[in-house]
């Protein structure tokens, strides 16, 4: 078996709560199935959010469902900046402290206090996967991305372990522009 993985870029996003949807979208709103995603269950939507921050704002970001517990942005770092958020790098659902901003759909808006996050670059794996490749969950790697002119070593990428999960890396736009990834980029965790 191969010890490689793909490497998926993560746009900026969005999840949200059912209470959240129906402020932006209307009472008995329902996340619509537009694509299905890397991960088992998860889904781009139909739907779509302005994310408003102090300078700017991000118009048309997605909504990936399911509808989740806790409503979180996840934007990369010259997103927030952009927009002027000051937002931590912090594993999904990690968001207590973490930026504001406002979401506005097309029959609210919603303040977020916090919950705008730039996510930490990870590693989806089922537990077969983890033994294979001889990590935990939550285990800390780093990660050999070879690519024509930009390959790179990234550091500081948690291992993520459920049986829920697909063998797959994901890292943010900002990440992805930086080793020049493309459709078919593998890693390989490597020991430094």
């Amino acid at each position: 078996m191969s010890k490689k993985f793909i490497i998926e870029t993560s746009a900026r996003h969005v999840h949200v709560t059912q209470e959240h949807l129906e402020i932006l979208f209307g009472k008995g709103a329902t996340l619509t199935h537009k694509k299905d995603l890397s991960q088992p269950g998860q889904f781009a939507c139909e739907e779509r959010v302005t994310v408003v921050g102090p300078k700017k704002e991000l118009a048309n970001v997605s909504i990936l469902g399911p509808v989740r517990p806790d409503t979180q942005v996840e934007l990369s770092a010259t997103d927030a900046r952009s927009i002027g958020v000051a937002a931590p790098i912090r594993e999904s659902g990690d968001v207590a402290g973490s930026g504001a901003c406002k979401l506005v759909g097309p029959c609210g808006e919603v303040e977020l206090e916090n919950g705008v996050i730039v996510a930490k670059r990870h590693i989806h794996l089922t537990p077969e996967d983890a033994e294979e490749l001889g990590v935990q969950d939550k285990d800390i790697v780093w990660v050999m991305c070879k690519t024509e002119g930009r390959s790179a070593v990234l550091g500081d990428v948690v291992c993520r372990v459920s049986p829920k999960f697909a063998r797959a890396m994901h890292i943010d736009t900002d990440e992805s522009n930086a080793v020049g990834a493309g459709r078919d980029l593998e890693g390989e965790i490597i020991k430094l």
